[in-house]
């Protein structure tokens, strides 16, 4: 199939006129075939070029490293330091509802604008602790709080490997992803230990040996 080049609208309106003559006006400019491949069937073209050529299976396996290696040691949580002046503050988790909570059968249960404290229904059953694996001397401070606990402490890391300090102590160990638990409590210097007091949270900067 061949491919003109577009024809100017007045010359285009005298060849379909009624009673207009037919003229033989020859080619108007180069013409080409479209040999342009379909877009998918260029991919996958592309796909299979690097199938054979082996840079396909070295992509998915730096992929695969990529990903096994955020997960063994996810990007540490900035904006916190190893605590230079210990200091306790008290955060509250009261929240002002901004809709109608309504029950099963449609009943309202809490009117939009009512300020609730989660506290009052469930109570924090364990400390929180916050620490940098990467520091020996934060993990130092976090095993002796978690002894004098006796094991009432939920270790939660902002740097290093939770999964390699979970093997090695043989208790879970989790991870503060994208630092949103101590930015909303406000953290900035670790080791910090988190607290029920009343209907607050008291939180305790701690400072570590040096």
């Amino acid at each position: 199939m061949k491919r003109l080049i577009a024809i100017p609208s007045l010359l285009f309106a005298l060849l379909v006129a009624p009673g207009a003559r037919a003229l033989d006006l020859g080619v108007i400019g180069p013409s080409y075939e479209i040999s342009e491949p379909h877009l998918l069937q260029m991919i996958e073209q592309r796909l299979r070029d690097k199938e054979r050529s082996g840079e396909l299976k070295r992509l998915e396996e730096q992929a695969r490293e990529r990903g096994i290696a955020t997960v063994k040691h996810p990007p540490p949580v900035a904006g916190l330091h190893s605590t230079e002046t210990a200091r306790t503050f008290y955060f509250d988790p009261s929240f002002t509802l901004d809709r109608n909570i309504l029950g099963p059968r449609g009943e309202l249960l809490f009117a939009a604008g009512t300020r609730k404290n989660p506290l009052e229904v469930v109570s924090l059953s364990r400390h929180l602790l916050f620490f940098d694996g990467r520091d020996a001397r934060q993990v130092g401070r976090a095993r002796q709080l978690i002894a004098f606990y006796q094991g009432r402490v939920k270790p939660i890391l902002v740097g290093g490997s939770y999964l390699e300090l979970m093997k090695s102590w043989r208790m879970p160990v989790y991870f503060d992803q994208q630092g949103l638990l101590t930015r909303r409590l406000g953290i900035t210097q670790v080791p910090a230990l988190v607290s029920q007091e009343g209907l607050r949270l008291r939180i305790d900067e701690l400072e570590i040996a040096p």
